[in-house]
């Protein structure tokens, strides 16, 4: 076999991805966070989602995972859930005060890996790479996007 399939962008990517979750996690696990509820701690933070639904549609993750992470991340303390008066089935979720004030440190923490990982990169080559890796994810999107409505 001419090709190393352990070369490929794919598998580099992946190790990559392991290496910043597992760094991450050391990190926020401290500061009672989870890095897999970093979507979910960001859209509600800023306003971009605040139901189960749109948070999964933001995180990228089906409704019974999600569903999960809230439970648990209700279990913590870090959300909160009030009934939608419009809706009785639905809820709004909204961070914690406990959430919202240990949110600064996570940041801080995450932005320092990223740096530390990010060593002898300069700013260009990191900003390319943040643009290298987003177009990459809209392909990947576009993809899986096309193969679901082709298996519907």
């Amino acid at each position: 076999m001419s090709e190393d399939v352990l070369s490929t962008p794919g598998h580099l990517i992946s190790l990559a991805a392991r290496g910043f979750a597992r760094l991450s996690e050391t990190r926020l696990k401290p500061l009672g966070f989870g890095v897999g509820q970093l979507p979910v701690l960001v859209a509600l933070g800023d306003g971009r989602a605040s139901t189960q639904r749109d948070l999964a549609r933001f995180a990228r993750v089906e409704q019974p995972p999600m569903a999960q992470m809230l439970a648990r991340m209700e279990r913590d303390g870090l959300i909160e859930r009030t009934r939608d008066p419009a809706d009785g089935r639905s809820s709004h979720i909204m961070l914690t005060k406990t959430a919202r004030e240990g949110m600064p440190a996570a940041i801080a923490a995450l932005f320092q890996g990223n740096s530390e990982a990010l060593a002898g990169f300069t700013e260009a080559e990191a900003a390319q790479l943040v643009d290298l890796l987003e177009r990459l994810i809209d392909n990947l999107d576009r993809i899986a996007g096309a193969e679901t409505s082709v298996g519907d």
